[in-house]
């Protein structure tokens, strides 16, 4: 049978076959499944400690800019309102 000569409907017949026989099919171990998942968990871990630790610098880089604005209008107000 050449490509040429398989029609639509024997063409997804085909993909879903192999798609089926694919997903039965498991070449890792129990084991193996368990490290991936271990992994996965301690990757989606990561991001999220590196996520805070970015929005907790960004908040205290915040407070630092306001804290450093009013002391900058304070001192304004104390030269210039003597």
């Amino acid at each position: 049978m050449a490509i040429e000569d398989i029609t639509k409907e024997e063409l997804i017949a085909l993909l879903k076959d192999a798609i089926r026989q694919a997903s039965e099919e498991n070449p890792l171990s129990d084991e193996e499944v368990k490290w991936v998942r271990l992994a996965i968990q301690n990757e989606a871990k990561k991001s999220e400690y590196r996520k805070a630790i970015i929005e907790k610098s960004l908040g205290g880089l915040a407070w630092a800019a306001l804290c450093g604005i009013g002391y900058l209008m304070l001192e304004f107000l104390k030269t210039h309102w003597k």
